[in-house]
């Protein structure tokens, strides 16, 4: 069987990362006062933060256009594909898998199989290359999937964000009520919910120093009786300086986990705000 692999650009993979793997991306539609642009494709991430200063308006997300996915997994199909897995960001945040979900007998020259990553970012991003090799190694479609299953379940992360407010005009958050309104100075530290999968607020923390070192806390208490090898990703939203010095000290600190830097894109930018910065881990896919 002959397996495809698409994800969404909210993956944050890189060029070499997508040609390597054969991995196709769709890009992701948001809106910043008024205009429309393909998430990777109309604006670069500097430019989106430079523009977000500046904006009038709260800038929104949709889903891409279901006729141009379809036209993705027929072309795939024309090509000689007999399934395509879709890993996308998780249904809480977004309705894409479950559009899909809706559409996928429509297609008919090939198998589509939407998987919800529960997640996004690079985090989803190594979903999507874990199935990609598993395709190329010629596994079939449930031992890539009991994978995915695996791998997810390995997944945590933890957000420190200046402020709430993107999150909250977004109702992304559901627990904001506890946490609105704070004072000056308290950075809130958010999760996706272990049972429900929604971004919730974890906790309050004095200061960005203070916030980091709590991040630190929750991982050391997640890892500590793990017994496979873990992958470490400062993720950070226009704010590469503070995720460069934060890896620094991490790598130091943990010198036997792979650490590696990335980012949050304008899609999951639109609501987390600029300066976010993230540690998400994961089972390392490369050992």
């Amino acid at each position: 069987m002959k397996i495809a692999v698409v994800t969404d650009s909210t993956a944050y993979l890189s060029a070499e990362q997508i040609k390597e793997n054969d991995i196709h991306i769709v890009p992701i539609p948001f809106i910043l006062d008024g205009k429309s642009y393909d998430e990777g494709i109309d604006i670069t991430t500097e430019e989106f933060y430079e523009k977000l200063r500046t904006s009038e308006t709260f800038p929104s997300t949709s889903q891409p256009p279901i006729g141009k996915l379809i036209e993705l997994y027929e072309s795939l199909g024309d090509q000689g594909y007999d399934a395509v897995i879709s890993i996308h960001l998780a249904g809480t945040i977004s309705g894409l898998v479950q559009t899909l979900e809706t559409v996928k007998d429509t297609v008919n020259n090939i198998q589509v199989v939407p998987v919800d990553s529960e997640i996004t970012v690079l985090l989803m991003g190594y979903l999507a290359i874990e199935a990609a090799r598993m395709a190329k190694q010629g596994k079939n479609l449930d031992e890539i999937l009991a994978r995915l299953d695996h791998l997810k379940k390995t997944i945590n992360e933890y957000f420190v964000v200046d402020d709430l407010q993107n999150l909250v005009r977004g109702g992304r958050l559901s627990n904001a009520a506890a946490f609105v309104g704070s004072v000056l100075k308290i950075k809130p530290i958010l999760t996706f919910d272990d049972e429900t999968d929604k971004i919730v607020a974890f906790d309050k923390v004095r200061s960005s120093k203070r916030a980091l070192k709590r991040v630190e806390d929750l991982f050391e208490e997640d890892t500590k009786d793990l017994t496979y090898p873990i992958k470490m990703l400062v993720i950070h939203a226009n704010n590469e300086e503070a995720a460069k010095e934060w890896e620094a000290k991490l790598a130091k600190k943990y010198p036997n986990n792979s650490i590696e830097i990335s980012y949050f894109g304008p899609v999951i930018g639109t609501h987390l705000g600029e300066n976010a910065l993230a540690l998400g881990w994961m089972e390392d896919i490369d050992k």
